[in-house]
């Protein structure tokens, strides 16, 4: 698997917020938080928009990832994703994977 992997799985070098914000592209945060609204009923407006991956540090990340629990962890345990943690998946993650299928495929091909 290539590209930036968040600690939950999701591949973020894919992720809509991410490919707006490196390509600083206005009507893509526009429409990615339309799909937001509509996918997860999460309402962001597009100046929201704003993700430089989970990995960075010092780097903008959207709302959710700036206080994600997962994210938190695998920063304190010095892991770049929950698939090399002993432990997982723990509930945090879990509860995840059930929100996001896509996260799950990708931490579960990273752990095998």
């Amino acid at each position: 698997m290539s590209g930036m992997i968040a600690c939950c799985g999701l591949v973020c070098s894919s992720c809509p917020s991410f490919l707006a914000t490196q390509n600083d592209d206005d009507v893509a945060r526009a429409k990615t938080a339309a799909l937001y609204a509509e996918k997860f009923g999460l309402n962001f407006k597009p100046e929201e928009i704003n993700c430089d991956g989970c990995l960075t540090t010092g780097g903008r990340q959207i709302s959710y990832c700036r206080v994600c629990k997962i994210r938190e962890c695998c920063i304190e345990k010095g892991l770049t994703n929950c698939a090399s943690c002993a432990g997982a998946p723990c509930e945090d993650l879990l509860a995840f994977h059930k929100f996001s299928p896509e996260a799950k495929a990708s931490f579960d091909a990273l752990k095998k």
